[in-house]
């Protein structure tokens, strides 16, 4: 017999009867019913019951097992006691009559409990991550994103993908999120930096001829944490191809998202739906005015409406102000709001203060009759032709966002998901894909008083060439898009600029001179010197996809051992002072900040 077990104590059932087996793991419950006591054993696969009488050969030694005590047991499988049978677990129509024991761990006192749903702060949790991912749900969600990237790779592979790998340590890039750097010991003063995203090494591989490139990369940006974004790190599909055209990456990567949301959306009995293919495309600019961002949760049925010209000469003074100034006025439909109270739209008003937007607006109407300030002063005609051409109905109430474009474009957006929350209208049993297309080549920064690139400047501009020499640069659109799930950006791509004439044009409309492409981006513009095919790709967050399908609301829960909002390890202590050694090989000087 194994020293440690013949089975795991997830495999036995029923057809064991009768059977000496030899079961090891962690002490997950201990009962005690007088002459008889019970321990729940759990390991990685499962649990099983495990029973002996005060009397029994081993009563001295379960007995004095702790919680969380790794323990092997050796004993006979048994039938429970008709009553006794417990149909929520695999194992539950057995248990083991112990006949040995051995305790290969005793456990201290624990600083939480495994057992249990109980909730506990996140410091607690992190300083103890290795007891906190014992825990049931923690425990699946880390499985399921074994499962998740072992799906994608077989699904890039099927699709034609190769995998490679790109370095980690390579060249600070002066575009993007804030480097990690890491200094050189053997060549003083100088410092390789971690890869924010292996994007240029990709593209290069096809410029060195390879077709299809994937890898499950990891990425280093030093950022502040969000609920959908881990401090310090992350890992994203990372894919390239060449000859391609944005067609063509649609048509790659669909199928392989699409399939594994498919293959998971029934994970833990959820019985979700994923929207079918091919995704719906959406442009920017009509993502930015029917939903408020360029990363649309379609779940929500609402619509925001561009309803300016109804307030041109209203009666509504505060709005038609606002019109005749330039500046615009935006509608969020509040369907079947005939029975909320006024507190309902008063609280939607507050809520919006509260985000830091003078207020939201709002007209309430109940069989037809309207009602509230705006509704009373833009007038009872115009209200009801307002609301035809929204489409609402009798019972219908609507929200009002007004104000310079980009900010009431903002508040809309909020409003609309606030609004789909508080009315319960989003589907949670549905994974909703879109790609957001045409995003702007170049925007105009109001702080620096220059355009500079919107989204990605390695893009090519719709037009090439001709465009960056013939139209305004802020009418120019690239071939460059967003995969959004849910309200979630999956990720980021383009079909790249891979000619040096087209990207010297595009960073000097940006401000950038063809010294400085030269410098900052040395090794992409001179090997696209050498003959570059087109091609393009994209990035899909493997973190951001599991967080989807386990459906939790923090990313930190689908990462084995997450960092603090703060960027810190608390269980391995890190980051933690260099000693005065290591500071000395690396030809490091310490600077502390000011203390004031």
């Amino acid at each position: 017999m194994h020293a440690y077990r013949t089975h795991t104590c997830g495999e036995l059932r029923a057809a064991h009867r009768g059977e000496t087996v030899r079961v090891s793991g962690w002490v997950h419950r201990k009962r005690d019913h007088g002459d008889l006591v019970f321990i729940d054993l759990r390991d990685h696969y499962g649990m099983v019951q495990i029973v002996t009488e005060v009397d029994g050969p081993v009563f001295s030694v379960i007995e004095s097992l702790k919680s969380e005590s790794v323990v092997t047991i050796t004993g006979k499988v048994e039938a429970r006691a008709k009553e006794a049978i417990n149909p929520n677990l695999p194992t539950g129509e057995i248990e083991i009559r112990a006949i040995e024991a051995v305790v290969q761990s005793a456990a201290q006192e624990l600083p939480l409990p495994v057992a249990g749903d109980l909730e506990y702060p996140e410091e607690i949790r992190l300083k103890n991550r290795f007891l906190d991912l014992r825990r049931d749900g923690l425990h699946a969600n880390i499985m399921l994103r074994s499962n998740v990237i072992a799906s994608l790779r077989r699904r890039m592979i099927d699709q034609g993908f190769t995998e490679f790998q790109t370095p980690i340590l390579t060249a600070s890039s002066p575009e993007g999120a804030r480097d990690y750097l890491v200094p050189s010991r053997v060549h003083p003063g100088k410092f390789y930096a971690l890869p924010q995203a292996p994007q240029m090494f990709k593209q290069l591989l096809m410029v060195a001829g390879f077709d299809r490139y994937f890898q499950i990369a990891p990425c280093f940006r030093d950022e502040d944490a969000r609920a959908d974004r881990s401090p310090g790190e992350f890992y994203q599909l990372d894919f390239e191809m060449s000859f391609v055209t944005q067609d063509d990456v649609f048509a790659a990567i669909e199928p392989v998202l699409h399939g594994v949301f498919e293959e998971f959306a029934d994970w833990q009995g959820k019985g979700r739906t994923v929207s079918p293919l091919p995704f719906k495309r959406i442009p920017y600019r009509e993502s930015m005015l029917k939903y408020g961002n360029d990363k649309p949760d379609l779940r929500n049925p609402l619509i925001i409406t561009d309803v300016s010209s109804h307030f041109v000469g209203s009666g509504f003074g505060r709005f038609a102000s606002i019109v005749e100034s330039g500046d615009v006025v935006r509608a969020i439909p509040a369907p079947n709001t005939a029975e909320k109270s006024r507190k309902f739209f008063d609280d939607m008003n507050s809520w919006a203060q509260g985000e830091g937007f003078p207020g939201l607006g709002y007209a309430t109407r109940k069989a037809g009759e309207w009602g509230g300030p705006i509704a009373k002063n833009h007038g009872e005609d115009k209200m009801s032709a307002l609301a035809d051409a929204l489409g609402l109905g009798p019972d219908d109430g609507i929200f009002f966002a007004a104000g310079k474009e980009v900010q009431a474009a903002k508040l809309a957006g909020l409003a609309r998901t606030r609004v789909g929350e508080q009315l319960d209208l989003i589907d949670q049993k549905r994974f909703e894909f879109c790609w957001i297309v045409d995003f702007p080549m170049f925007e105009y920064d109001e702080d620096a008083k220059k355009i500079d690139f919107s989204h990605n400047p390695f893009s090519m501009p719709q037009g090439e060439l001709e465009a960056l020499e013939t139209k305004d640069p802020l009418d120019i659109l690239a071939w460059q898009y967003d995969i959004v799930c849910n309200g979630v950006e999956l990720s980021s791509g383009a079909i790249r600029n891979h000619r040096p004439e087209i990207m010297y044009k595009a960073f000097e409309i940006a401000g950038y001179t063809r010294e400085q492409v030269d410098t900052n981006f040395a090794g992409m513009i001179n090997a696209f010197k050498y003959g570059a095919p087109p091609h393009g790709g994209s990035a899909p967050g493997v973190d951001r996809i599991v967080m989807l399908l386990a459906d939790q609301p923090n990313i930190r829960e689908v990462i084995v051992f997450p960092m603090t909002q703060k960027a810190e390890d608390l269980m391995m202590q890190a980051p933690a002072p260099a000693t005065l050694k290591q500071l000395r090989e690396l030809h490091i000087r310490l600077v502390e900040p000011s203390k004031s």
